[in-house]
């Protein structure tokens, strides 16, 4: 049985009560097509009661045995080697689009056109042009739209957001955010899609910077302008034929920021810091005290109050797992960790919640305007270590 938005709803009895199910169509299987699949499947168990129940209706992929092989892995009912099959296949409500940054276009367009919903991965494009076509889609479509900034559904990152807009921190004075990889240090690292300026638009920039960007935007505010450095310290990998290809990305970046409310930024993005698995780090410095948060230790926060006694002034180590922190009441006792996978449960439960309950996407999650406006600050940043001079960001 089908409402009038599309939605199947339960069976009357059904242990998640009137929970409609979303049908869901994923574009790619690999790194984030395995991270939103677990997703999936653990929102209807975990995120009691759901507020929808994702069917996994299609995966779609080149290659047609690596596909059908990810759709028996994951649960799919189908698998298709044409995104526009999967885009017109009637049981699917909400496009998951997973694939390399230069397929983000045309399929999330397309999509939307069609009247799904559409969840994008980060950054939302190449460009902050190619960005802008898919906002105005989306806005024309009049569908929900979301994209993966996944970090900002950290239960410790959340509650430094409320903390900061409770007026408990008072004024900010300093936002500094690295977010550290080391895994492309050795020159023989073969060329991947990410290593190409027609693939993936930029190097660690988009990848790792859009990130901690847009923890800035959403903890800190509007930047007004940046100062942008990047460098390329490899310019050549094996092509896997015995010949080497050109790196034309960037291997690392650093830029100074100026936000809108006066603060003051910087971030640094990288893949060449030996010894940093996946160190996206950050701080905040206020007029009443500062907060410290590093992804490798997600659970906790570092806090630290300018009040606090002289004896034992410094920072204080918070661990985020309490029933009354964020998300917490939906999973173990406190002290019981959650892990990085549980940040695409909160956030896809999020998306559901947008969907199925007609509400904003933004300013919690991440819209497709979110989206556009990191594509703007990135290629500001670009354009500054290109010109050696300050950007002004306009949206």
């Amino acid at each position: 049985m089908s409402d009038e938005r599309g939605f199947t709803r339960m069976a009357a009895g059904a242990a998640d009560g009137d929970a409609p199910t979303l049908g869901i169509g994923m574009l790619g299987y690999a790194f984030m097509g395995k991270a939103h699949s677990n997703a999936f499947r653990t929102i209807p168990y975990m995120m009691y009661p759901p507020v929808a129940i994702p069917r996994m209706v299609a995966v779609a992929g080149r290659n047609k045995e690596a596909v059908e092989a990810a759709a028996a892995r994951f649960g799919y009912e189908k698998a298709y080697t044409n995104w526009q099959d999967m885009v017109n296949d009637p049981d699917i409500q909400v496009f998951d689009n997973g694939g390399p940054n230069n397929a983000h276009a045309e399929p999330t367009i397309a999509a939307a056109e069609a009247g799904k919903h559409v969840f994008c991965e980060k950054p939302l494009a190449r460009t902050a042009e190619e960005a802008k076509t898919m906002l105005d889609a989306v806005e024309k479509a009049g569908v929900k739209h979301m994209v993966a900034y996944n970090y900002r559904f950290v239960p410790a990152i959340v509650q430094a957001r409320n903390l900061i807009a409770s007026g408990a921190l008072g004024r900010i004075f300093h936002f500094r955010a690295v977010y550290l990889q080391d895994w492309i240090i050795d020159p023989e690292f073969p060329m991947t899609w990410r290593f190409t300026k027609e693939v993936a638009g930029s190097g660690s920039l988009g990848d790792l910077g859009s990130h901690i960007l847009d923890l800035g935007r959403f903890l800190v505010g509007e930047p007004t302008k940046v100062m942008g450095m990047m460098k390329t310290f490899i310019e050549d990998r094996p092509d896997g034929e015995g010949g080497r290809a050109k790196v034309d990305v960037d291997d690392a970046v650093t830029a100074l920021l100026e936000f809108e409310n006066g603060a003051m930024g910087t971030i640094e993005a990288t893949r060449f810091a030996n010894g940093h698995r996946n160190g996206n780090m950050w701080e905040i410095n206020a007029e009443n005290g500062s907060i410290k948060f590093n992804l490798e230790r997600l659970n906790e926060l570092e806090v630290y109050w300018a009040d606090g006694r002289k004896e034992t002034l410094g920072f204080t180590n918070v661990l985020i797992s309490e029933g009354y922190h964020p998300y917490w009441e939906n999973w173990w006792p406190a002290g019981h960790m959650i892990g990085w996978e549980h940040t695409f449960v909160h956030e896809f439960h999020h998306f559901f919640d947008a969907i199925v309950n007609d509400k904003p996407v933004a300013p919690y999650g991440a819209d497709f305007v979110d989206g556009y406006r990191n594509n703007v600050i990135c290629d500001a940043i670009a354009q500054s270590a290109q010109t050696g001079r300050m950007v002004d960001i306009k949206y």
